[in-house]
């Protein structure tokens, strides 16, 4: 590989950020693709935009007989909770499985311990501390549980306007309808507050904390790898 070339991908992987390095079989020519970059007028645009949201490298054909090889280095999707209340008890693991870095967000030492959330995941901080070490980036899933505004509103705005592929909170509509209130008054956007999946989680009428986390983790896993707004 070209020095530039792999220099720039370095950069790309350290801050997070998604690039495909495309390989021609026959001739060994490499051109590298940014996430961030316009494809619409490359040959390649649809299947860019697969493997950016699938994060899987692999052979293509091309239409004029010609043979590419996509190298995708995309971050390892991560999740931001904002409290440490039983449905992050049970989401944590869950997430974790799937293949997801969590992270647990919450100020409020009663319920951010040691015992309740072992591990390393916990940061028993101010969100608004958290993002100045830890930005938040498209690779990121946040969802807000605390049902604590003073506590929730914060990153969810920050997850807004940096693109998070997935932005949940907690509360019913009327508790939605405030937040959304509340948001619009802070400058957001009709199309931004849109993102947001609130009530959280897909509909499959949960009641207790773990069938609440099965709920928002088919959300995430869905905005990551179905939905047509998600990492494309």
């Amino acid at each position: 590989m070209d020095f530039s070339l792999l220099t720039a991908l370095n950069k790309e992987r350290s801050e997070r950020r998604a690039a495909i390095l495309v390989t021609d079989i026959g001739t060994g020519a490499q051109r590298l693709i940014l996430r961030s970059a316009d494809t619409s007028a490359d040959p390649l645009h649809e299947e860019l935009q697969r493997r950016f949201r699938s994060g899987k490298s692999g052979m293509v054909e091309l239409d004029d007989g010609a043979s590419v090889f996509l190298t995708v280095n995309v971050p390892p999707p991560r999740l931001v909770i904002i409290g440490a209340v039983h449905i992050s008890q049970a989401l944590v693991p869950m997430a974790e499985i799937a293949g997801f870095d969590v992270t647990v967000v919450d100020p409020r030492t009663a319920f951010a311990t040691e015992e309740r959330f072992p591990g390393g995941t916990l940061k028993a901080e101010w969100p608004e501390d958290v993002l100045k070490y830890a930005p938040l980036d498209p690779y990121t899933a946040v969802a807000a549980v605390t049902h604590d505004p003073k506590i929730d509103d914060i990153p969810l705005i920050e997850a807004l306007k940096s693109g998070c592929f997935y932005v949940g909170a907690l509360g019913s509509r009327k508790t939605h309808g405030k937040r959304v209130e509340r948001f619009k008054a802070a400058g957001l956007s009709d199309a931004q507050i849109d993102c947001i999946d609130a009530p959280i989680g897909l509909d499959i009428g949960a009641a207790s904390p773990a069938e609440i986390a099965v709920a928002v983790l088919a959300n995430i896993v869905f905005a990551l790898r179905k939905e047509a707004g998600g990492l494309q």
